[in-house]
Protein backbone atom coordinates (compact mmCIF):
# COMPACT_ATOMS: atom_id res chain seq x y z
CA UNK A 1 0.00 0.00 0.00
CA UNK A 2 1.57 3.57 -0.93
CA UNK A 3 1.98 5.86 2.18
CA UNK A 4 0.12 9.11 1.80
CA UNK A 5 2.36 11.83 0.84
CA UNK A 6 2.88 15.05 2.98
CA UNK A 7 0.88 17.51 0.69
CA UNK A 8 -1.78 15.08 1.42
CA UNK A 9 -1.83 14.65 4.87
CA UNK A 10 -2.02 18.59 4.71
CA UNK A 11 -4.95 18.77 3.21
CA UNK A 12 -8.35 19.86 4.76
CA UNK A 13 -10.91 16.89 4.63
CA UNK A 14 -14.00 18.59 2.92
CA UNK A 15 -16.61 19.42 5.43
CA UNK A 16 -19.57 21.87 5.88
CA UNK A 17 -19.02 23.15 9.17
CA UNK A 18 -18.00 26.81 10.03
CA UNK A 19 -14.35 27.24 11.17
CA UNK A 20 -13.03 29.93 12.88
CA UNK A 21 -9.15 29.88 13.15
CA UNK A 22 -7.44 31.78 16.60
CA UNK A 23 -4.43 33.32 14.81
CA UNK A 24 -1.84 35.66 16.74
CA UNK A 25 1.63 35.80 18.71
CA UNK A 26 2.03 33.65 21.80
CA UNK A 27 0.75 34.28 25.07
CA UNK A 28 -2.15 36.38 23.41
CA UNK A 29 -4.92 34.26 24.85
CA UNK A 30 -5.68 31.91 22.20
CA UNK A 31 -5.98 28.93 23.67
CA UNK A 32 -8.58 30.61 26.56
CA UNK A 33 -10.85 32.14 24.37
CA UNK A 34 -11.09 28.95 21.55
CA UNK A 35 -11.84 26.78 25.27
CA UNK A 36 -14.30 29.85 25.79
CA UNK A 37 -15.71 29.40 22.10
CA UNK A 38 -16.20 25.83 22.25
CA UNK A 39 -18.31 26.00 25.95
CA UNK A 40 -20.32 28.97 24.38
CA UNK A 41 -21.57 27.00 21.08
CA UNK A 42 -20.99 23.57 22.19
CA UNK A 43 -19.04 22.55 20.24
CA UNK A 44 -15.49 20.96 20.17
CA UNK A 45 -12.22 22.73 19.43
CA UNK A 46 -8.69 21.86 17.54
CA UNK A 47 -5.68 22.13 20.48
CA UNK A 48 -2.30 23.30 19.11
CA UNK A 49 -0.76 20.11 18.69
CA UNK A 50 2.54 21.68 18.64
CA UNK A 51 2.38 22.79 22.66
CA UNK A 52 2.56 18.86 23.35
CA UNK A 53 4.96 18.36 20.39
CA UNK A 54 7.66 20.98 21.26
CA UNK A 55 6.84 20.26 25.34
CA UNK A 56 8.16 16.60 24.85
CA UNK A 57 11.22 17.68 22.82
CA UNK A 58 12.18 20.36 25.58
CA UNK A 59 11.47 17.54 28.64
CA UNK A 60 13.85 14.79 26.11
CA UNK A 61 15.99 16.60 24.65
CA UNK A 62 16.51 20.11 26.29
CA UNK A 63 15.90 22.06 22.55
CA UNK A 64 13.46 24.33 21.56
CA UNK A 65 11.35 24.26 18.23
CA UNK A 66 14.03 23.81 14.87
CA UNK A 67 12.95 23.98 11.22
CA UNK A 68 12.66 20.34 10.50
CA UNK A 69 10.00 20.01 13.47
CA UNK A 70 7.56 22.20 11.30
CA UNK A 71 6.24 20.08 8.73
CA UNK A 72 5.28 17.58 11.57
CA UNK A 73 3.77 19.57 13.99
CA UNK A 74 1.92 21.08 10.34
CA UNK A 75 0.74 17.45 9.75
CA UNK A 76 -0.12 16.85 13.31
CA UNK A 77 -2.54 19.60 13.07
CA UNK A 78 -4.41 18.80 10.83
CA UNK A 79 -4.97 15.28 11.64
CA UNK A 80 -6.48 16.65 14.94
CA UNK A 81 -8.56 19.07 12.45
CA UNK A 82 -9.81 16.58 10.20
CA UNK A 83 -10.73 13.85 13.14
CA UNK A 84 -12.78 16.69 14.71
CA UNK A 85 -14.69 18.59 12.21
CA UNK A 86 -17.16 15.88 11.68
CA UNK A 87 -18.04 15.96 15.56
CA UNK A 88 -18.36 19.70 15.84
CA UNK A 89 -21.73 21.19 16.37
CA UNK A 90 -21.87 23.82 13.17
CA UNK A 91 -18.94 25.67 14.21
CA UNK A 92 -15.37 24.12 14.48
CA UNK A 93 -12.89 26.18 16.78
CA UNK A 94 -9.25 26.37 16.28
CA UNK A 95 -6.47 27.14 18.09
CA UNK A 96 -4.15 27.70 15.00
CA UNK A 97 -3.98 26.61 11.66
CA UNK A 98 -0.70 25.75 8.97
CA UNK A 99 -0.87 29.78 7.93
CA UNK A 100 0.62 30.79 11.70
CA UNK A 101 3.25 27.60 11.28
CA UNK A 102 3.96 29.20 7.87
CA UNK A 103 4.56 32.71 9.69
CA UNK A 104 6.61 31.27 12.23
CA UNK A 105 8.61 29.86 9.43
CA UNK A 106 9.07 32.94 7.92
CA UNK A 107 10.05 34.78 11.07
CA UNK A 108 12.22 32.78 12.71
CA UNK A 109 14.17 30.73 9.53
CA UNK A 110 15.15 34.15 7.99
CA UNK A 111 12.26 33.69 5.36
CA UNK A 112 12.43 30.26 4.52
CA UNK A 113 8.84 28.18 4.29
CA UNK A 114 8.86 24.42 2.72
CA UNK A 115 7.38 24.93 -0.40
CA UNK A 116 4.56 22.07 0.26
CA UNK A 117 3.95 24.33 3.45
CA UNK A 118 3.13 27.45 1.94
CA UNK A 119 1.20 25.89 -0.75
CA UNK A 120 -1.47 24.23 1.51
CA UNK A 121 -1.64 27.19 4.02
CA UNK A 122 -2.88 29.35 0.75
CA UNK A 123 -5.18 26.21 0.09
CA UNK A 124 -7.34 25.88 3.18
CA UNK A 125 -9.87 27.56 3.91
CA UNK A 126 -11.29 28.81 6.97
CA UNK A 127 -14.55 31.20 7.11
CA UNK A 128 -13.12 33.88 9.88
CA UNK A 129 -9.75 34.20 11.72
CA UNK A 130 -9.57 36.19 15.39
CA UNK A 131 -6.54 37.83 15.23
CA UNK A 132 -5.41 38.71 19.13
CA UNK A 133 -3.51 41.21 19.90
CA UNK A 134 -0.66 42.09 22.68
CA UNK A 135 -2.54 43.67 24.97
CA UNK A 136 -2.10 40.77 27.36
CA UNK A 137 0.20 39.81 29.63
CA UNK A 138 3.18 37.74 28.79
CA UNK A 139 3.07 34.34 30.50
CA UNK A 140 6.06 32.33 30.58
CA UNK A 141 7.07 28.98 29.81
CA UNK A 142 9.40 26.68 29.07
CA UNK A 143 8.66 27.01 24.63
CA UNK A 144 7.71 30.90 24.81
CA UNK A 145 11.14 32.98 23.85
CA UNK A 146 10.19 36.50 22.04
CA UNK A 147 8.68 38.93 24.89
CA UNK A 148 10.63 41.66 24.06
CA UNK A 149 9.18 41.37 20.10
CA UNK A 150 5.32 41.14 20.22
CA UNK A 151 4.74 44.23 18.58
CA UNK A 152 7.05 42.63 15.39
CA UNK A 153 5.40 39.21 15.72
CA UNK A 154 1.70 40.74 15.77
CA UNK A 155 2.66 42.39 12.64
CA UNK A 156 3.79 39.26 10.61
CA UNK A 157 0.89 37.82 11.66
CA UNK A 158 -1.60 40.82 10.41
CA UNK A 159 0.59 40.93 7.22
CA UNK A 160 0.20 37.59 6.71
CA UNK A 161 -3.96 37.84 6.69
CA UNK A 162 -3.89 40.69 4.35
CA UNK A 163 -1.59 39.06 1.66
CA UNK A 164 -3.44 35.91 1.73
CA UNK A 165 -6.52 37.41 1.98
CA UNK A 166 -8.00 35.87 4.62
CA UNK A 167 -11.11 36.87 6.74
CA UNK A 168 -10.28 38.57 9.77
CA UNK A 169 -11.43 40.72 13.13
CA UNK A 170 -8.59 42.04 15.78
CA UNK A 171 -9.29 41.02 19.06
CA UNK A 172 -8.60 43.49 21.49
CA UNK A 173 -9.52 43.98 25.63
CA UNK A 174 -10.20 42.03 28.41
CA UNK A 175 -11.31 38.24 27.76
CA UNK A 176 -15.13 39.01 28.24
CA UNK A 177 -14.91 41.94 25.28
CA UNK A 178 -13.06 39.46 23.21
CA UNK A 179 -15.79 36.97 23.86
CA UNK A 180 -18.70 39.48 23.32
CA UNK A 181 -16.68 40.64 19.46
CA UNK A 182 -15.98 36.91 18.47
CA UNK A 183 -19.39 35.72 19.40
CA UNK A 184 -21.11 38.96 17.58
CA UNK A 185 -19.16 38.10 14.10
CA UNK A 186 -19.41 34.36 14.21
CA UNK A 187 -22.91 34.55 14.83
CA UNK A 188 -23.38 36.92 11.95
CA UNK A 189 -21.78 33.76 9.90
CA UNK A 190 -23.86 31.08 11.00
CA UNK A 191 -27.37 33.44 10.43
CA UNK A 192 -26.10 33.19 6.59
CA UNK A 193 -24.56 29.71 7.03
CA UNK A 194 -27.60 27.22 5.00
CA UNK A 195 -28.81 24.92 7.28
CA UNK A 196 -27.68 21.16 6.84
CA UNK A 197 -29.62 18.92 4.43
Amino acid sequence: MMSQSTYELLLQKPSDVLKVVLFGPESTGKTTLSRQLARHYDTVWVREFARNYLQDKWNDERKTCEQKDLIPIAIGQMALENDLAPKANRVLICDTDILETMVYSETYYGGFVEPVLEKVAKENQYDLYLLTYIDTPWEKDDLRDRPDRRQEMFEAFHEALVKNNRPYILLKGDKRTRLRTATKAIDELLRKQPPKK
